[in-house]
């Protein structure tokens, strides 16, 4: 198991553990780290990046049947993107096929679809040397995460009116819980239907809107809505700027790249992506499972469950 330690590695985790199979996380190897696996689970830290240490500590002699892997870079820049998407599942793969692993069950994602951005290339390049190995593969696409829709809650708590880019309706999601999604992963280990297929998945229930979303939000606070629009071009202009002074300051082309992915989640949808009309299409997007986005903003508003967005912070 790789990327065992992020929300949806845990979840994931702890589905297969509950199956009864034996899972062996490899992790980072950091002394001030102390992470907490579900128990049944077997710790091995190491460095997914480096090729030697994927071998002596992560396979370590041992037979395996599948790598099932969560990782993927924290900040989508492309020599992060292209060093965990890219080269780390490359390096993963090809030690695994000298342990025996026969099956990959990849968590990728529904953006790449329209590959505009540096990650999303690199998660491509990786499926296609998935897909090209021989092994059983699943290549698991899912649509939004319950933690990256759920940052403006403190903000209007605090009497602050809900963002949204253009009138709030230019895209739409299925959104997808860990839980629900872990499950989806696991099932793909032994459900010959889930092999050798790319499979896009949402959660339960209609698309929604992020202006659905704070309306939604709203109504639990029983606060009434107010909406503050974020025009686009504001992003094409913060784009054109970082670009410029990146020429003079590099550092500034990684944040150049970070604004570009604001703006692709701002502007398109999470759903499946229409080949032949060039539309996406929330009719053809699967779902799965019981966990709804409302439900999950529910407890959040009532403290039944902790604030985990960690990178997906950006509010």
């Amino acid at each position: 198991m790789l990327g065992a330690t992020g929300t949806i590695g845990l979840a994931t985790v702890a589905a297969l553990v509950a199956r009864g199979h034996d899972v062996v996380c490899l992790v980072r190897d950091q002394p001030d780290r102390h992470p907490t696996l579900p128990a049944g689970a077997i710790l091995r830290r190491g460095d997914v990046t480096d090729p030697v240490s994927l071998v002596r500590d992560g396979f370590a002699g041992e037979r395996f049947d599948a790598i099932v892997s969560c990782l993927a870079s924290r900040t989508g820049t492309p020599q992060t993107a292209w060093a965990i998407d890219h080269r780390a599942h490359v390096d993963a793969l090809a030690a695994g096929r000298q342990a025996g692993v026969g099956q990959m069950v990849l968590l990728s994602a529904i953006c790449v679809q329209k590959p505009l951005l540096a990650f999303q290339q690199a998660k491509l390049a990786f499926e296609a040397d998935l897909i090209d190995s021989g092994l059983i593969y699943s290549i698991v696409r899912p649509t939004a995460f319950f933690k990256s829709l759920s940052g403006q809650i403190n903000r209007l708590k605090s009497g602050k009116p809900f963002l949204v880019f253009g009138d709030g309706t230019l895209t739409a999601c299925k959104p997808i819980s860990d839980a629900d999604l872990a499950e989806y992963l696991a099932d793909c280990v032994t459900d010959p239907s889930l092999h050798n297929r790319i499979l896009p998945i949402g959660g339960p229930g209609p698309a929604i809107t992020p202006r659905q979303q704070g309306e939604h939000l709203f109504r639990l606070l029983n606060r009434p809505p107010r909406f503050r629009r974020v025009p686009v071009g504001m992003l094409d202009t913060i784009i054109a700027v970082l670009d410029g002074l990146g020429r003079v300051v590099p550092r500034l082309k990684d944040k150049a790249e970070l604004a570009r992915i604001g703006r692709y989640y701002a502007t398109e949808s999470m759903l499946v992506l229409d080949p032949a009309t060039g539309r996406y299409d929330a009719d053809q997007t699967p779902g799965t499972g019981h966990d709804t986005l409302f439900d999950h903003y529910s407890r959040l508003v009532r403290g039944e469950v902790p604030d985990n967005r960690g990178d997906h912070a950006i509010f």
